[in-house]
């Protein structure tokens, strides 16, 4: 199975923060390395690579054993309007005042629907 993800570079890293590999995002969620890999296939969360290796995912994206609610539609509504995954990263961390803080706090704070609403907006 070969999995699509991009390169990141530094300025998007330094963005995310904290990054998990695949096996530890296996072992919080309490999942098989191959459903680990399954999530980021059915792009459920997005993963990148850093300095080469395997995919790593935003720690950001899982809390209390489970993938934040509200973004796997938030991913998906950011590859329908055109972002790859390391443009959706950019997007999702960047801080934005009118919410205040960046989209993937919002996300986290419960607003994701607000969160949706602005990444359909970036369609058009």
């Amino acid at each position: 199975m070969t999995l699509s993800v991009a390169q990141i570079d530094r300025e998007t890293d330094q963005l995310v923060g904290e990054w998990l590999t695949l096996t530890e995002v296996a072992r919080r969620l309490n999942l098989s390395a191959g459903r680990a890999k399954q999530l980021l296939k059915d792009r459920k969360i997005i993963g990148v690579r850093r300095g080469g290796g395997e995919p790593q995912v935003p720690a950001a994206f899982l809390a209390d054993g489970e993938v934040v609610k509200g973004l796997p539609g938030t991913l998906t509504v950011l590859l329908d309007a055109g972002y790859d995954d390391v443009e959706s990263l950019r997007w999702l961390f960047t801080p934005d005042e009118t919410l205040p803080g960046s989209p993937v706090d919002a996300i986290l704070a419960g607003r994701h629907t607000e969160v949706k609403r602005r990444a359909q907006a970036l369609a058009f």
